[in-house]
């Protein structure tokens, strides 16, 4: 495929050489067209040797050769402008056209994906929020921001999604042949945390790997994908997911359910706490000497609630079993009008909390299949397929 990349003048310019290198490495021929400014960031020596290709800056070279903007849109199985920043995004929402990359944004017939970078203040701003929309409505594809710590110090959104993101925003969109692809997913992951006072909680060794895997892969596959993450240190999170954390069963439940009637399919992975505490201390309770009782009560059952709740969508529920694992999975599958439920045991090596490995059976109302123990990412695939299966029949 052939790529025109845009390179505007914001700090994030820094990351291009490698978005470069790796659409190149996919196969792709990549042209490039730097701002004036944007040489500030990146120089153009840097991106021809990864592209392989002349850098272009200007409508004309120092020795008289001329740029064609039309020739470059001509070109182009697809522009990506990565940076885009505020001020290029305004000029592309209002028909300004003042240098070659707007040209050729103008000119293009191809599919043009756009990665928004800028300070979070400056991309909360309605106006760049009514720029990005109008662009929208063109037919452009946004990439989403991600948010993390950004150039000036402060937290939140604006960060340019990372290279290896957009280049999977790429292919996702532009594949008509990915399995999820507008397909909305709810997924639960990790433990929940029940408070017994400020300092103290029951919860459990849940660590969400495994349901940050489904969504990893979901989000491969070209799902939209909200996940709903208890108490979890994991960082391999994708940043087109939207991720939505939680402490408590009842925080994850309100979650789940305001999700739940816009998804296509909900894959409830979680390790919700069935009881709570009927009254949470105020202050720190005391080391006082004897026994301490404490009176639980039972939390709100998510999966069972949901499964009232359906009407077209794919509910697909997990069962940690330690006895009589089969029949247990078969009765929640019934009992809470499950479509699936994937059932692991404690009692196999590698599967369970905390593992990067895991084994299951994939367990419907007609059939039930057991897969070898794999890594979680393996297994992510592996459950996905046989819930893209149960669509097909739908």
């Amino acid at each position: 495929m052939n790529i025109v990349l845009g390179i505007t003048a914001g700090i994030a310019a820094y990351k291009t050489p490698q978005l470069v290198r790796l659409l190149t490495k996919k196969g792709h021929k990549v042209k490039v067209i730097l701002t004036e400014n944007a040489k500030e960031f990146v120089t153009p020596l840097t991106l021809s040797t990864v592209s392989k290709n002349q850098v272009l800056t200007s409508f004309s070279s120092p020795e008289g050769d001329w740029h064609s903007h039309v020739e470059l849109a001509l070109w182009a199985d697809t522009m990506l402008i990565a940076p885009a920043t505020a001020n290029t995004i305004a000029k592309m929402a209002h028909g300004i056209c003042d240098n070659l990359l707007l040209a050729t944004y103008f000119s293009a017939k191809a599919p043009v994906f756009i990665a928004p970078a800028m300070d979070l203040d400056m991309y909360a701003h309605p106006t760049v929020t009514e720029n990005l929309a109008k662009l929208a409505s063109y037919g452009n594809h946004i990439i989403p921001v991600t948010y993390g710590e950004l150039a000036s110090g402060l937290v939140g959104q604006g960060r340019m999604a990372e290279p290896e993101d957009i280049v999977l925003f790429l292919e996702n969109t532009l594949s008509e042949n990915l399995p999820l692809k507008s397909k909305k997913i709810l997924i639960t992951a990790g433990p929940t945390y029940e408070a017994i006072d400020p300092v103290r909680f029951i919860g459990n060794f849940s660590s969400g790997k495994m349901g940050i895997a489904l969504a990893n892969e979901a989000v491969r596959q070209g799902a939209e994908v909200h996940l709903v993450l208890g108490p979890s240190s994991e960082k391999n999170i994708h940043s087109q997911i939207h991720l939505h954390r939680v402490v408590s069963a009842q925080q994850m439940y309100e979650a789940a359910v305001t999700e739940f009637s816009t998804c296509d399919i909900a894959i409830l992975a979680a390790a919700v706490a069935d009881y709570t505490l009927e009254t949470v201390a105020p202050e720190k309770i005391k080391k006082k000497g004897g026994n301490l009782s404490l009176t639980l009560v039972p939390t709100v059952d998510i999966l069972a609630s949901l499964g009232k709740l359906k009407t077209t969508q794919t509910l697909i529920g997990f069962a940690l079993e330690t006895e009589n694992e089969v029949a247990n999975a078969q009765t929640k599958l019934e009992k809470k009008n499950l479509d699936g439920i994937v059932l692991n045991s404690l009692r196999d090596a590698g599967a369970g909390f905390g593992t990067d490995t895991n084994k299951v059976t994939f367990i419907t109302k007609e059939t039930q299949i057991g897969f070898p123990l794999k890594t979680k990412e393996e297994v992510a695939k592996d459950i996905l397929a046989q819930i893209f299966g149960i669509l097909i029949e739908k």
